[in-house]
């Protein structure tokens, strides 16, 4: 069996180990309950990547899809019954975790339609559909952070809805987030609504950081910019949560949590190590810090359990550091915020694609009555 001593020593040192994956296989056989018991896992994320792998390469759902295309429902209400269903099921078998910790985790995430990320108001109008839909209140929904997203942030948490805000990548827009998030709490206050009951995670992603950077060392090909591989995700992120700490301590923060707000935790997603000359628990063991979510594929959690080495906080010890990180890779010719405006761009694109994916996946079945 996996020694799982370095899973419980990252949750003893304030990180909530969540699992990036969900299929109905997994929750009908019991399976996230054993990674709650055994390794720590206290939340789940999902995306339309991992809805349509579940549903091409399982059974699980083809009773459902049958029902479904006998009503001759749309495809896209097909695949919103489909997946919240995963999501409130899910919901339910984190509801312990939920009310262990008082209503901080527990949490699984569900994302709105990302071709509407560049559309405010259909976005907060899915959002709320989602919300009511799977009608948990240990549930996310996922509002990727564009420009356009800002406001739908905002308008969302105003109407009660917990989100988990995606698809960060600069510090500029962590802090917009962060701002998104009290502009939405204090709409919220003005709406009537409890601010303990209103929670947040704003999603820092960091491999892919690495992943657009390092290409563009590589292309450099100095020792300077040699050097630099591999740092940059990891210093991008100890800086964010500089940003955290900042934002959370100021009197606007204060006034929120005087009136029974909690804090929108950082998460730090796309933690699997794409780079085999990497260790494997890079993105874990090297973004240590209180108070954050460390969102990972279960092959992260694993190496995690067996071999990662926590050496408890590795963040807020770095932050000169990491700002020298930054400044060298300006200086071998790396632009850090077109590289961001990039990742952006392409990550929009990228969950279009799974989207996509997923519909198609959902109406091929639709059409077959099921596989």
């Amino acid at each position: 069996m996996t020694d799982n001593k370095p899973l419980a020593e990252l949750s003893d040192a304030g990180v909530a180990i969540w699992l990036d994956d969900l299929d109905r296989n997994r929750l009908r056989t019991g399976g996230l309950e054993t990674l709650m018991r055994e390794k720590h896992v206290v939340g789940v994320t999902t995306n339309p990547t991992i809805f349509a792998k579940a549903l091409e390469h399982g059974d699980e759902y083809n009773e459902q899809v049958r029902d479904l295309a006998r009503r001759k429902v749309s495809v896209e209400e097909a695949v919103r019954a489909i997946t919240t269903y995963d999501v409130r099921w899910a919901a339910d078998v984190l509801r312990p975790a939920y009310d262990a910790s008082n209503g901080v985790d527990g949490r699984v995430s569900i994302e709105v339609d990302p071709r509407l990320a560049r559309d405010t108001d259909t976005t907060v109008a899915e959002a709320k559909a989602l919300w009511w839909l799977v009608d948990r209140e240990n549930m996310f929904v996922k509002i990727p952070a564009t420009k356009e997203g800002l406001p739908a942030i905002t308008e969302a948490l105003a109407n009660g809805i917990s989100i988990n805000v995606t698809l960060i990548f600069s510090l500029e827009r962590y802090d917009a987030v962060a701002d998104a998030f009290m502009a939405g709490l204090e709409k919220a206050k003005e709406n009537g609504h409890d601010l303990s009951k209103i929670e947040s995670v704003a999603s820092f992603f960091v491999s892919r950081v690495d992943t657009e950077v390092d290409k563009r060392l590589d292309k450099i090909g100095s020792d300077e910019a040699k050097a630099l591989r591999g740092q940059v995700g990891i210093a991008n992120t100890r800086l964010a949560y500089q940003h955290y700490e900042q934002k959370f301590g100021t009197d606007r923060w204060q006034a929120l949590a005087d009136a029974g707000a909690r804090p929108q935790r950082p998460l730090w997603a796309s933690t699997g190590v794409k780079d085999p000359s990497f260790p494997d628990t890079r993105y874990v063991v090297e973004l240590v810090a209180p108070g954050i979510v460390n969102t990972m594929p279960e092959a992260t959690i694993n190496a995690t359990g067996d071999h990662g080495e926590i050496r408890g906080d590795t963040v807020t010890g770095g932050y000169d550091e990491a700002r020298s990180t930054l400044d060298k890779l300006a200086a071998v010719g790396v632009d850090l915020d077109d590289v961001v405006k990039v990742l952006e761009d392409e990550g929009v694109e990228k969950f279009e694609v799974s989207w996509k994916q997923l519909l198609d996946t959902v109406r091929g079945q639709l059409d077959g009555g099921a596989k």
